[in-house]
């Protein structure tokens, strides 16, 4: 247990399942209490209730983050039970993964912005004042490797991740110097609810779909989190081999885009 997290105040949104489920037990037994949110309000319960019959201390608040009076009171309730917002964790997101002409307007490209993106943005300036008011406090924003390289078939998931990162690096830039720390983490492909949910149902090459095979466990992913809470950095990419395709995507992007075309070739043949 660290010194550093204990009795932190810590928001974790998207906690109902996958990095946010295993970085609320993690930060829980670090001692912190949190404010656990997501729509799934039986989930979220069940969580609080688990971390609470373990001695920690956790409460459950129903959100939509593309809601922005369930994001401000979710926030205003954080104040008013604990006082102050130490950590928080934007983690709320998901995908849709298919051809661009594939894809819904309204439930796969809006709402994926929606959430992805403006979700991240509204709950960080709910929070903001506060930190501010403290002069300190520790904002991690969930971003994907998807917000470094982007894939065919990931053409919205990727722009909102592209997004929090741009996102991300701004905002450190404002707020650092004010005793506010804003780090990005960076994940490949993991197993979790979510990776289960975002594959769409046909059209991926299946050599794409045997990368899941190198994947992380949620629990490895929310290890990460906790860490970067404990010591925090700019930035975190996992695994950090991962670090040599952006740099290959940055000095010879060709390269990649010849990598994606041959894995993608069937879609030209369809």
């Amino acid at each position: 247990m660290s010194d550093l997290l204990r009795n932190k105040v810590v928001i974790i949104t998207g906690a109902s399942s996958g990095f946010g489920e295993d970085a609320a037990r993690l930060f829980a037994k670090e001692g912190c209490k949190l404010v656990l949110a997501a729509r799934r309000l039986e989930r979220l319960q069940a969580l609080a209730s688990e971390i609470q019959a373990q001695g920690g201390e956790a409460v459950a608040i129903p959100v939509d983050v593309v809601n922005r009076v369930d994001v401000d009171l979710m926030v205003k309730s954080a104040v008013d039970l604990y006082g102050r917002i130490d950590i928080l964790f934007n983690n709320a997101g998901f995908g849709r993964l298919d051809w661009l002409e594939n894809l819904d307007s309204a439930r796969d490209i809006e709402t994926q912005v929606d959430v992805n993106l403006l979700g991240v943005i509204q709950v960080t300036r709910a929070a903001l004042p506060y930190m501010l008011k403290q002069g300190q406090g520790h904002i991690i924003n969930m971003s994907s490797m998807a917000g470094w390289i982007a894939i065919p078939t990931y053409s919205i998931y990727a722009s909102t991740k592209f997004g929090v990162r741009g996102f991300t690096d701004a905002l450190r830039r404002e707020v650092s110097p004010l005793g506010i720390h804003v780090s990005g983490i960076y994940p490949a492909f993991a197993r979790t609810e979510f990776s289960e949910h975002s594959r769409p149902a046909a059209g991926r090459p299946s050599r794409l779909e045997s990368l899941r095979r190198l994947t992380m466990t949620s629990h490895y992913v929310a290890r990460r989190v906790v860490k970067l809470a404990d010591h925090p950095r700019r930035v975190v990419i996992l695994p950090w081999w991962y670090g040599i395709f952006i740099a290959i995507e940055y000095l010879a992007p060709s390269l990649i885009d010849i990598f994606f075309a041959r894995i993608f070739k069937m879609r030209n043949k369809a």
